[in-house]
């Protein structure tokens, strides 16, 4: 992961370099890695009320993809304000455009800061680098604890035996996955649906251009983050979205 390549060498940029490198493969799970996650994770529960929740928000940025990063700018504020009725939620954006590029901010917890990294992101033509992600979430899972991921993208152009090794890696790290895949691309969705079963996560497609449904999927995975499940299941009795959520976690 990189800094933000729309401000290069501009100390202001909210983005912030990542230990591992665009072109550098992901260091395979170690037992100790997990072990050591592991330990940390039943030192503190991580739903407890003292805990904050961390979601790391991934975006297909590659260039079909505007019209739905523009959507998903004007609605991630949603996130925030649904995770603020049942704790505190810490976002971490990571999104790939262009040529081999793959990127990470730092975490915010405001709807403003994230708003203003989006803003500054125009995307670009590509190919698919979902691999990367997963294994960048996976990183930050061992170094620092993520307790779900959400990605929106309606391509996948990757080995999906290499998708599923990463998603499984992140199902012994009890990091749910997310996939909310825009349209109907068949090859999409059974990558999607593959790594959301690894992961104890869910899969759900919504309609292109369509924010409501967007919306809803959303507010049901930052209710998780910030909550757990419990939150999750409170939020199903009122939305859609949480409830087909829930209804496909493990």
């Amino acid at each position: 992961m990189t800094s933000d390549p729309s401000k290069p060498g501009n100390a202001d940029s909210k983005l912030t370099a990542a230990k591992a490198t665009t072109n550098a493969p992901s260091a395979q799970s170690t037992s100790a890695d997990i072990a050591a996650f592991v330990a940390r994770a039943q030192a503190m529960s991580p739903h407890s009320a003292h805990a904050r929740g961390r979601l790391v928000f991934a975006l297909d940025a590659t260039m079909s993809r505007q019209p739905t990063w523009d959507m998903a700018c004007a609605l991630q504020a949603d996130m925030f304000s649904e995770a603020a009725s049942v704790g505190n939620l810490d976002i971490r954006l990571v999104y790939y455009r262009g040529l081999a590029e793959c990127r990470a901010s730092r975490w915010v917890s405001d709807s403003a800061q994230l708003a203003r990294l989006m803003r500054g992101i125009q995307c670009q033509g590509g190919h698919t680098q979902i691999g990367k992600v997963l294994g960048e979430v996976r990183r930050e899972a061992v170094a620092t604890g993520v307790r779900a991921m959400v990605f929106v993208g309606d391509a996948m152009e990757e080995s999906v035996d290499d998708l599923c090794s990463r998603a499984g890696e992140l199902g012994l790290l009890k990091v749910p996955v997310f996939m909310f895949q825009e349209g109907d691309n068949p090859i999409a969705e059974h990558a999607f649906r593959e790594i959301a079963r690894l992961t104890g996560g869910a899969w759900c497609r919504f309609d292109p251009g369509a924010a409501a449904q967007l919306r809803d999927l959303l507010r049901a995975a930052a209710a998780y983050a910030a909550g757990g499940r419990e939150a999750l299941l409170q939020l199903s009795r009122r939305t859609a979205g949480a409830a087909h959520l829930l209804g496909q976690m493990k």
